[in-house]
């Protein structure tokens, strides 16, 4: 299943909000290039603008629907379509943003490396993950693949993200660099409006992506009627009609 721009901006405003902390522990306020990898619409690459409004800044993300939704969004903004692990561009840059996208790129030993490589002297890497295979809605995402017709076709879903790795793994790697590190957990309580069928819409923009991918309509339709059912019973409507669903991230900003 491909990307979608408007699925995601559903909840623009919740998932803008770990932006806006990452890019607040980026020292300094002065950039002269930058980029954003893995930029989605664009939305990322709007805050990155205004905290660094100097700045000559890149996008590129390996959607072309999101790389659509981002120049309509940023036309003076060079956004490109390409795949983060082969991303081409040398650098330097003063600023490397990604946020909720490295978790889709494999072999991370390498990938940091790579990227801090990239960066100028006194550069920063500024990354925000979702740390959260552990919460019940993918927990319950990995059960329902597991219990079903649809089972045969779902093998692989669960391993289309990286390999977690724990916070000193990541503190060990960038530091074997030579950066410097800052790095930290944040989980984030977000109420939505619409209890479980809103955090399944969450999900249909992000995790639920590699489930409902190979599924033909059909069996799409039945595996979120699983999957609703359970989201609903681990996570409680409120009488204002509203779910708490938490959400663990990992950021790092690494100092070249």
């Amino acid at each position: 299943m491909s990307w979608s721009a408007a699925q995601y901006t559903k909840f623009e405003d919740e998932r803008n909000r770990p932006i806006q902390d990452l890019l607040a522990r980026i020292p300094g306020s002065d950039a002269g290039r930058a980029a954003d990898l893995g930029c989605g619409p664009g939305n990322s690459t709007e805050l990155l603008q205004a905290r660094f409004p100097g700045a000559a800044i890149a996008g590129m993300d390996s959607s072309a629907d999101m790389i659509a939704a981002a120049r309509k969004r940023l036309p003076g903004v060079d956004f490109e379509v390409d795949d983060i692990a082969s991303w081409r561009n040398p650098g330097p840059f003063d600023v490397i943003l990604s946020n909720a996208a490295l978790q889709w790129v494999p072999d991370h030993a390498a990938l940091l490396p790579a990227l801090i490589g990239k960066l100028a002297p006194g550069g920063h890497l500024a990354v925000q993950m979702p740390d959260n295979l552990e919460e019940p809605a993918h927990r319950l995402m990995r059960a329902v693949a597991a219990d079903g017709p649809w089972t045969p076709k779902l093998v692989d879903a669960a391993n289309a993200r990286a390999p977690r790795h724990e916070v000193d793994w990541y503190y060990r790697e960038l530091r074997a660099t030579g950066a410097k590190v800052d790095i930290w957990r944040t989980t984030y309580y977000h109420p939505l409006a619409g209890g479980g069928g809103a955090i399944v819409e969450w999900f249909k923009g992000t995790g639920l992506r590699p489930f409902l991918g190979p599924l033909d309509e059909a069996e799409r339709a039945g595996f979120l009627v699983r999957y609703q059912a359970a989201v609903a019973e681990a996570y409680p409507t409120y009488p204002d009609g509203t779910a708490l669903l938490p959400f663990p991230r990992l950021f790092f900003v690494a100092t070249r």
